[in-house]
């Protein structure tokens, strides 16, 4: 075995503070989807957008990595292989733990993104409806995030290397938003090992070969420590 591909969804960031879609109280619980995380409900109240985010901004630049990032770090420094970290999560706490490469799917918090001309650009701490793109100076500056119907980033890489890996893990993900779902069957019809890492079962618990469910700063650093153990 020499090749690993590793997903990571809200679950692996809950113990640094992140809420995830489902958590009761949490930033996402005061909001409708629709409203805040569709390229429509951009058009309809952007300030509403902009603020939404400015708040998630600030809440992932206070959290920290967990013993979970840290462990993926570990293994992919220590592991002679590839290890290859796709996440649908849009904080940068993969990165502060050190790994490097990281293939965010769903964009990230730190990146503005220019809805005219596509340019990119590290964001400010708040963005403003109207912000002007440096590029192209057209009020059309936006978070770099892929909202639903939009499609994701990055989308040819992950499935090169979902069919040329040898162990795909999937960690605190819902199995419920596509096409991630749909990662652990692309792996399983390459021939690669397949285990699901979770608080509680996802919804495509069943396609996995091997599963271990706990607190992710728990599971991760006990199966990266078997993995590099041989």
């Amino acid at each position: 075995m020499t090749k690993i591909t590793i997903l990571t969804g809200a679950g692996i960031s809950a113990e640094s503070g992140l809420g995830t879609f489902r958590d009761e109280g949490g930033l996402w619980a005061q909001h409708r989807i629709e409203d805040v995380a569709t390229p429509e409900g951009f058009a309809r109240d952007p300030a509403l957008v902009q603020e939404f985010y400015n708040m998630r901004r600030a809440q992932a630049a206070e959290a920290q990595p967990n013993a979970a990032h840290l462990a993926l770090t570990q293994l992919q420094t220590d592991w002679p292989g590839e290890v290859v970290i796709v996440t649908q999560n849009v904080d940068d706490l993969h990165e502060r733990a050190g790994t490097q490469g990281v293939l965010h799917m769903h964009g990230r918090l730190d990146s503005a993104l220019c809805a005219a001309c596509g340019h990119r650009w590290p964001a400010p701490a708040r963005m403003e409806p109207g912000a002007p793109c440096p590029a192209c100076h057209r009020p059309t500056a936006r978070p770099d995030i892929v909202w639903f119907g939009e499609m994701p980033y990055f989308m040819d890489e992950i499935f090169d290397h979902l069919a040329t890996t040898d162990l795909f893990a999937a960690i605190g993900t819902s199995g419920q938003v596509y096409p991630a779902a749909g990662f652990v069957q692309e792996a399983t019809a390459a021939g690669a090992q397949t285990i699901e890492l979770n608080l509680e079962p996802s919804a495509t618990v069943s396609r996995f070969a091997q599963t271990r469910f706990g607190p992710a700063t728990q599971t991760v650093p006990e199966w990266v420590r078997a993995v590099l153990a041989g």
